[in-house]
């Protein structure tokens, strides 16, 4: 847990608080929700910048939660966590008796402690006994939510081959999903797909590629099923309208995104919250029904520095943006 590292932590807090985060005396104090706690680098960040600050910490992941609890244990009295969805914010806080918020940040990439959790199976990593040094494949499991039934083994070993290479198409990007998706198929006939090492080999053997990647070849197929397995897009645009409801007027709105499919619909969602029409061009007449009820503060979206990216690579491909709940009559 020591090596866990939140993504862009310093422009995260000042699009947040609204100030210069590193400075405590301008701290802006009230009620935040960190709505994807993970191992809680977020909201330690913010309980220090802000010593008025209370953080409501949000995760899917029952484990993940009890390591955010102890990291964050110097600070418990101003830190509640929630094992429960995001995307069910309004019921969440109204359950605990908050009707507004000062600011919300969601942080929707993967943990680090599921990564690097092999027997999760998220990555490609095999899983290793301390004692007797001998690895072993991890299970093909990728559930953000241990609680919940559907798997990652589910979804390869009982699509269909054209749902099998739309999925890992649409989710994943991935122009070789047809091609995946038959040798999948082909492989299961004989026998059943358990375990991260044989789909990663079968993507492989599809792509034709051997030797040394920047990129391993599975990434786009495995990112594909994790998307499907967790339901990570949908609800996003919801979850936005729900945020920006729930922020107290000049309350602020940060997000941080890992892959396009997502950062696009977040994009969307908040130039819709800004009152900017999505009606198509065609449209004579507007019948979104956009109204402007944020200013978005990032007009491109904020990247990692090289020295963030040099220390950690997995922060790569992270956009941040942010919106301001407006006062009424601006």
């Amino acid at each position: 847990m020591e090596h866990h590292r939140p993504v862009m932590p310093v422009e995260a807090l000042d699009q947040l608080l609204g100030h210069r985060s590193m400075d405590r005396n301008s701290a802006r104090g009230g009620i935040f929700v960190d709505a994807t706690l993970g191992l809680g680098g977020h909201t330690e960040s913010i309980l220090e910048a802000s010593p008025e600050a209370r953080v409501i910490g949000i995760d899917r992941d029952a484990e993940a939660i009890a390591l955010a609890e102890r990291r964050l244990a110097r600070n418990a009295e101003r830190f509640t966590a929630v094992h429960s969805d995001y995307r069910r914010i309004k019921e969440i806080l109204q359950g605990i008796g908050i009707e507004s918020v000062a600011g919300i940040l969601a942080d929707l990439g993967i943990s680090s402690y599921q990564l690097d959790t092999t027997e999760r199976g998220f990555s490609f990593r095999r899983s290793s006994d301390v004692e007797s040094g001998i690895e072993t494949p991890a299970p093909l499991d990728m559930r953000m939510d241990r609680t919940q039934s559907l798997t990652a083994a589910d979804l390869v070993n009982t699509l269909g081959e054209r749902e099998l290479a739309d999925l890992i198409f649409k989710y994943g990007e991935e122009r070789a999903s047809r091609r995946i998706a038959r040798m999948i198929v082909a492989s299961r006939a004989k026998s059943k797909i358990t375990t991260t090492d044989q789909l990663a080999n079968l993507v492989i053997r599809a792509v034709h590629q051997k030797g040394h990647w920047r990129i391993h070849p599975a990434t786009k197929t495995f990112q594909a099923l994790r998307i499907a397995v967790n339901r990570e897009l949908e609800g996003l645009d919801r979850f936005v309208a729900d945020a920006v409801d729930l922020l107290e007027p000049d309350g602020r709105l940060v997000v941080i995104t890992f892959h396009s499919l997502e950062d696009r619909i977040i994009k969307q969602a908040l130039r819709f919250q800004s009152g900017q029409c999505q009606c198509s061009p065609n449209q004579p007449v507007c019948i979104c029904g956009a109204v402007r009820r944020v200013e978005v503060l990032t007009r491109k979206a904020i990247q990692p520095g090289e020295d963030e990216i040099r220390s950690n690579p997995r922060a790569r491909s992270a956009k941040l943006r942010a919106c301001r709940k407006l006062t009424t009559g601006q």
